[in-house]
């Protein structure tokens, strides 16, 4: 049977409440042995690390997302370094900027962004990123923060986080590939109309590609609409081995060792 990572899902979100056993039964069915849940700000974090305290599938993120800004008070980013210290937190995120949404002003995004990379360094844990309508800022502050780590002779430099749900060119990806990053693909490859988005999945080196699913938003076909779910990541990967012109198999044994060496969550077992 295929062995699955989600690296990115919700499962933190109210919408999970109700009925989390059975998205989770569902999902070990799918194979999905390991799914990693990023908090949008200190409530969801405390709650991702709960979760994962609870399940040995399931493994933390601590961060505030760019939307959520306006909740960043003086004492936020000590109160995330302190839930770092929870062998379940395997990465610094949801983090990054989001000028779609624009709820939160750009200079406020930019400030916590960096507050975080910089708490990421400190606890040696990876960034997940969140970029939206951003990518050029967002470009200019990982690649300066990489430099730091470069010049800190920091070993995050080598794997410094994953650009989540990524929406770019494959020009830039390859740019972000070459600094260690890894490329987050997740529903929006298997839209029929998503013919750009297929073509950077396309293009990109099977061993720099993780799973995703966004869950419980960006469902992938044929769920497009509905609630998303970890046990969809499936989906996605097969859209990916389309792509490539490669086995389902072969794309579960690329993306979950991917997401392995990434995360360091074999170390849990």
């Amino acid at each position: 049977m295929n062995v699955f990572a989600d690296t990115h899902c919700h499962l933190n979100l109210n919408l999970f409440q109700s009925d989390l056993d059975e998205v989770l039964e569902r999902a070990l069915q799918q194979g999905v042995e390991r799914i990693l849940i990023p908090g949008i700000d200190l409530e969801t974090s405390r709650r991702a690390i709960k979760l994962s305290e609870n399940n040995n599938h399931l493994f933390a993120a601590v961060g505030v997302h760019p939307n959520d800004a306006l909740t960043w008070q003086k004492e936020t980013l000590a109160e995330l370094k302190d839930l770092t210290s929870s062998p379940r937190v395997v990465a610094i995120g949801e983090i990054g900027l989001d000028y779609y949404r624009d709820l939160a002003p750009a200079a406020l995004q930019k400030e916590i962004f960096l507050a975080q990379l910089a708490l990421a360094e400190e606890t040696q844990k990876p960034v997940i990123v969140h970029g939206r309508h951003a990518l050029v800022d967002l470009w200019q502050i990982l690649s300066s923060w990489h430099n730091t780590l470069l010049d800190h002779n920091s070993p995050l430099a080598k794997r410094p986080g994953v650009l989540h749900s990524y929406e770019g060119n494959l020009e830039t990806a390859l740019q972000a590939i070459q600094l260690g990053f890894q490329i987050g693909i997740g529903g929006p490859v298997t839209f029929r109309n998503a013919k750009e988005r297929q073509s950077v999945a396309a293009g990109l080196p099977l061993q720099n590609i993780l799973l995703e699913t966004d869950a419980p938003y960006l469902a992938p076909h044929p769920f497009r609409g509905l609630r998303n779910e970890p046990g969809y990541v499936v989906w996605v990967a097969e859209k990916i081995a389309e792509l490539h012109s490669r086995s389902l198999a072969e794309i579960d044994t690329f993306t979950t060792n991917n997401a392995d060496r990434f995360f360091g969550w074999r170390s849990n077992d």
